[in-house]
C-alpha cells in the first residue's frame, strides 16, 4: 500500500510539474504576444488603417456584398461569427489539438476578425506569440467596430489567388463583374478561395475549385442558410 502511494505521489508531482511547465510557456508567449501587438498598433494606429483602406480603389462597402456572399463566407470560414467576442474558444482548441497531434503548426481556430488582424498588422508567419497577438488584436477590433465593419474589411483585405487582393479585385478579375452582378455560383466560389487561394484558383485549378466550391455549399447547408434543392440548382449552373 505504502508502495502504491509513493507511486501515486510520484505521478501527481509529475503532472503539477507538467502543468506548472505549461502554464509559465503559455504566459512566455502570452506575454511576448501583448508586446508584439503593442508595437504593432504603435507602428500602425487602427484609425489610420481604415481611413487608407476605405479610401482605396476597389473598396466594397457592406452593401455592395450581395446576401448570398455574406452567408458562404460566414458559413465556410466562421459560423460563430455573428455571436463571439473575437474568438472562438472551442476552434481554438480543436486547431490545438490537431496541431499536438500531428507536431504542427498548420491550423490555428481563427475567427474572421483574427483574420482581418492578421491582414491588417501581421504576417502570414506562424509564430505562437504573433498568435497571442492576433487574439488581442481580435478583441480590440471587436470593441472598435461593427460585426458589418470588420466583415466588410475582412473581404477587401483578403488574397483570392491569380494576384487578386480583396473581393472586388477578384470579381472582376475572375468572372468581369462588379460584386453586386456576382451570381449564388460565383459569391460561393470566391467565399472558397482564401483558404488556400494558390492552389483553389480557378486559373491555377479548375477541378479543385469545383471541389472547394461544393464544400462551400455544403457548409451552407449543414448551417441551414440554403436548401438541398438550391444547392443542386447552384451545381448544375456550374
Amino acid at each position: 500500500m505504502k508502495k502504491k502511494k509513493k507511486v501515486l505521489r510520484t505521478v501527481f508531482s509529475i503532472i503539477a510539474a507538467l502543468a506548472a511547465l505549461c502554464i509559465a510557456v503559455v504566459g512566455y508567449f502570452a506575454i511576448k504576444g501583448a508586446v508584439m501587438w503593442s508595437d504593432a498598433k504603435a507602428e500602425k494606429p487602427l484609425d489610420a488603417l481604415l481611413s487608407e483602406l476605405r479610401s482605396a480603389d476597389g473598396f466594397v462597402t457592406i452593401d455592395e456584398l450581395p446576401e448570398f456572399y455574406i452567408n458562404a463566407v460566414i458559413s465556410v470560414e466562421d459560423r460563430k461569427f455573428k455571436t463571439h467576442s473575437g474568438i472562438n474558444l472551442k476552434s481554438i482548441a480543436r486547431a490545438l489539438l490537431y496541431d499536438i497531434k500531428t507536431l504542427s503548426f498548420e491550423q490555428g481556430g481563427s475567427t474572421i476578425t483574427q483574420q482581418l488582424a492578421k491582414n491588417l498588422w501581421f504576417t502570414q508567419e506562424k509564430r505562437i506569440e504573433r498568435k497571442f497577438a492576433e487574439v488581442y488584436a481580435a478583441f480590440e477590433l471587436e470593441a472598435a467596430l461593427t460585426k458589418d465593419e470588420i466583415l466588410e474589411l475582412y473581404v477587401n483585405t483578403i488574397y483570392f489567388g491569380s494576384d487578386y487582393y480583396g473581393v472586388s479585385d477578384a470579381a472582376e478579375g475572375y468572372f468581369g463583374k462588379t460584386t453586386t452582378e456576382l451570381s449564388d455560383y460565383e459569391c460561393a466560389m470566391l467565399a472558397g478561395l482564401p483558404n488556400a487561394p494558390s492552389a483553389y484558383s480557378p486559373d491555377a485549378s479548375p477541378e479543385l475549385a469545383r471541389q472547394r466550391l461544393e464544400l462551400v455549399l455544403d457548409s451552407m447547408e449543414r448551417s441551414g442558410a440554403i436548401t438541398p434543392e438550391h444547392v443542386q440548382e447552384i451545381i448544375a449552373t456550374a
